[in-house]
């Protein structure tokens, strides 16, 4: 059953600190611990919680890789954070999201949330879930990565995650308008 995450978290919400090992041998060694601040770029940060066995994640990671080599072009740090309780959904474990970030050509670090601290905090509750912060750290967008949810996108189809970080880099502000994530939930414990 899909969930729909609630945008009811202000803009300009201060992004949560975090500290959690990257899984993705694409990105560095796998195990280091990488924070906030070190991923945030020259114009914010695009934090999304995904997991390796959402029908939700899997339909899209091919054309989210491309938006991210997009957004990290433009000068935005793009990190992935998966919060699933690995004893329940062992394909979400971290052995499992090393395979995948290393077979979809991440280019972002994947984080593992073992205690699920870092989705609380940022009030994550499906996957994929997308927050995207301005420079300074604050919320500029609480929303989808495109209208194709489950499709593939249709041409001329907006992009709507990537126009919106554009926007932020250029004004400082999100869109007005901004649809919610819609995947599985979180597997909490």
């Amino acid at each position: 059953m899909a969930t729909e995450a609630n945008n009811d978290i202000a803009p300009g919400t201060l992004a949560p600190d975090f500290q959690l090992p990257d899984r993705n041998p694409l990105t560095g060694d796998v195990g280091r611990l990488v924070s906030r601040d070190a991923v945030c770029g020259k114009h914010g940060l695009l934090v999304m919680f995904i997991c390796n066995h959402c029908p939700y994640v899997v339909a899209i990671h091919r054309r989210l890789v491309g938006d991210c080599r997009e957004l990290i072009a433009m000068g935005f740090g793009v990190v992935a954070i998966s919060a699933n309780d690995a004893a329940s959904y062992p394909q979400d474990g971290p052995e499992r999201m090393s395979e995948m970030a290393r077979d979809a050509g991440f280019p972002f670090p994947y984080l593992y949330d073992e205690s699920q601290s870092v989705a609380r905090a940022y009030g994550a509750m499906c996957t994929p879930d997308f927050f995207g912060f301005d420079g300074q750290m604050r919320l500029c967008y609480r929303g989808r990565l495109d209208a194709a949810v489950r499709k593939p996108r249709e041409s001329g189809q907006a992009r709507e995650l990537v126009e919106a970080l554009r926007q932020v880099a250029a004004t400082g502000k999100g869109p007005a308008v901004q649809h919610p994530s819609i995947g599985c939930s979180i597997k909490w414990r």
